[in-house]
């Protein structure tokens, strides 16, 4: 398996791999499908990464800039992460994650956030952070992952893509 930066050749196969991936959610992918593409229409879709095995897309990761309530700058959401559905439970999704992290980290970003199960992004590093806010979404389901020792406080804001979206 190859983590490697998507390239314009692989939207068509990321579509499908989200497609197949979010086939049993309402909407059956078509909503995540139509956030990374409004992402990367706005240029908002700051890593945009594939797990590429045999020649074969088998995951995407998106990661884009939020807004923090308090102005901080340079954090970013993760998400959506997708796995087609023959390549689950293999490592491919927990792979893209952690690369995706590190690309940030290196690229000098402050934190990402996280709006997903607690259990599956904990192994991650996410945690619940009470300075932080996602509209009324549970706290234990919107997480945060500092990448220095500051953590930004307040409600945060996705990119209008995903609200657009659905």
């Amino acid at each position: 398996m190859w983590i490697r930066t998507e390239t314009q050749a692989d939207h068509a196969a990321i579509s499908q791999v989200i497609a197949a991936a979010f086939a049993d959610q309402p909407g059956s992918g078509r909503t995540e499908q139509r956030i990374v593409e409004a992402l990367r229409t706005d240029g908002a879709l700051s890593l945009s990464l594939v797990a590429d095995v045999d020649g074969r897309i088998a995951g995407h990761v998106a990661f884009s800039p939020v807004r923090v309530g308090d102005g901080t700058e340079r954090w970013y959401g993760l998400g959506p992460v997708s796995v087609a559905p023959r390549d689950q439970r293999n490592g491919v999704g927990g792979a893209l994650i952690r690369a995706g992290l590190s690309e940030l980290a290196e690229r000098g970003a402050l934190g990402c956030v996280v709006l997903g199960e607690p259990a599956y992004y904990r192994r991650f590093g996410f945690r619940h952070s009470p300075g932080l806010r996602f509209g009324d979404v549970p706290a234990e389901y919107f997480q945060a992952l500092a990448f220095g020792d500051g953590v930004a406080a307040g409600e945060v804001t996705y990119h209008a893509s995903f609200t657009a979206a659905t």
